[in-house]
């Protein structure tokens, strides 16, 4: 499977749980990618080693736990996050759960990943001006070249230190090896009954997709 479909999710239901490993865009680890002159390319700076050949598909890598790839975000909501009721923007959140379930996917496929859809993105409650926004991504499952990352927003009131479930969201990435062409990725494999539970889902979202691309190709042949 080739094309950039991923299978994961994290859990979007209030008991889910959350993952515990909080982590920071600094400490993100990927390879290096060749050719500084690619729009893909500088922020990993440009690569010493040998071009290789065409090798998108790379050989069977080992698999990786659920938990190796976890990504916590916390941020302030001040007062430029919000409108003028004090109510945080959803762009704000949105931009928020890019860049969480982008390292998350980057921290899996340990290189240079790219966003191809937001497969769903639900506001379930207002996060407010003075809150702290904790945005919670998780990779769940993976196809050949494709992951699907799920992310949980939960909001804190300092004042009271209550939490609310308040956005979540599925995001379709693919990793993208030296060339910015999609390489594969290393299996996941779920170790908790949660996690099992999030792939399962995760296979029928992906299917949905799949089902839903094949209807409307159906029909534009028809035109």
């Amino acid at each position: 499977m080739t094309d950039p479909e991923a299978v994961g999710s994290l859990d979007v239901d209030p008991g889910g749980g959350s993952p515990a490993l909080t982590h920071e865009a600094s400490n993100a680890t990927t390879k290096p990618m060749a050719g500084a002159n690619r729009r893909t390319g500088p922020c990993y700076g440009p690569s010493t080693a040998t071009p290789r050949a065409t090798d998108t598909i790379s050989p069977m890598q080992p698999a990786k736990p659920v938990g190796g790839s976890q990504v916590t975000l916390v941020q302030l909501m001040e007062i430029t996050d919000t409108n003028l009721a004090g109510i945080v923007h959803g762009g704000v959140i949105m931009k928020l759960v890019d860049t969480a379930a982008g390292l998350a996917a980057i921290k899996h496929a340990g290189g240079m990943c790219v966003t191809v859809s937001m497969d769903q993105m639900s506001f379930l409650a207002p996060a407010h001006v003075g809150d702290t926004v904790a945005v919670m991504a998780s990779v769940n499952d993976v196809g050949t070249t494709s992951l699907e990352v799920g992310v949980r927003v939960e909001s804190e009131d300092l004042r009271t230190g209550t939490r609310t479930h308040t956005s979540s969201a599925y995001l379709v990435f693919v990793a993208l090896d030296e060339d910015g062409k999609p390489r594969s990725v290393a299996p996941i494999v779920a170790e908790t009954d949660d996690q099992r539970r999030r792939q399962r889902e995760a296979k029928i979202r992906r299917e949905s997709r799949l089902a839903h691309r094949r209807a409307i190709e159906q029909e534009r042949r028809r035109i």
